[in-house]
């Protein structure tokens, strides 16, 4: 899949962006964040089980600087990155290099850089589809995705502890049982999955509640947490899109 693709749609709107309070602003210390997340792996079990990509194709939706496109790359035909954030898009090509299955193309997740069916699996991991309001968002994973393919959407779990309660402290617009309703009627099977972040130092861990949290929540979340590692709750969504079913491109 070569960037030329990105000349099928048409180019990023600003209105199409919600920007990212953190890799944006501090990807360096972002990229100690995503070494730390899931060390053991639960993620990738729970997807591996609910959408299989061996041997497809693959896009990853808000790739950032590409960490998660290696991982899909052992197994896909070819992984696709969409990012919106020029710096990101530079940092994850570099990432990619010259390996000849993954590319990378500036996209946002309403207008994705890529034709009417064309893969199987269209992954997001914490990025843009986070409940009521992305509504454009699912229209244009089916728009891009093969009948029988998969949209798979990794969410943090608003619930769980410790990090639920700090995130909805930061939050007050967030309401965990409403977002469940609302995927639920939109079709999708949510799965809760409990992960362990495990940090290679106590200074790394602070400063990653540093990013992702404001000041007051960080210093409660860094009193809360002994040692260098907590566990993260997530939930995995997915939806499959059924066979023969026939879309107009949007």
């Amino acid at each position: 899949m070569s960037r030329a693709r990105a000349a099928l749609r048409a180019p990023i709107r600003p209105d199409d962006v919600v920007p990212s309070p953190n890799i944006w602003h501090w990807p360096d210390l972002y990229e100690v964040e995503n070494q730390a997340q899931d060390v053991d792996g639960e993620i990738w079990r729970v997807l591996r089980e609910r959408c299989d990509w061996s041997g497809l194709d693959v896009v990853d939706v808000g790739c950032g600087d590409g960490f998660h496109l290696a991982r899909f790359a052992e197994s896909a035909r070819a992984v696709v990155g969409v990012e919106p954030h020029q710096p990101l898009v530079r940092r994850a090509r570099q990432r990619i290099g010259e390996t000849s299955s993954v590319d990378v193309l500036s996209g946002s997740a309403q207008r994705l850089p890529l034709p009417d069916a064309s893969v199987d699996v269209v992954h997001a991991r914490t990025a843009y589809f986070f409940g009521p309001g992305c509504e454009p968002g699912l229209h244009e994973a089916d728009r891009v995705l093969r009948p029988g393919g998969v949209l798979a959407i990794v969410d943090l779990d608003g619930t769980s502890e410790p990090y639920g309660p700090w995130l909805r402290a930061d939050l007050p617009q967030y309401e965990p049982a409403k977002i469940e309703t609302f995927f639920a009627e939109q079709g999708f099977e949510s799965r809760p999955v409990t992960t362990t972040w495990r940090f290679d130092s106590r200074a790394n861990l602070e400063a990653v509640l540093r990013i992702e949290f404001s000041a007051p929540v960080a210093r409660r979340a860094i009193s809360q947490v002994q040692g260098v590692s907590f566990a993260v709750g997530y939930r995995v969504r997915t939806r499959r899109k059924p066979s023969g079913l026939v879309q107009s491109g949007g």
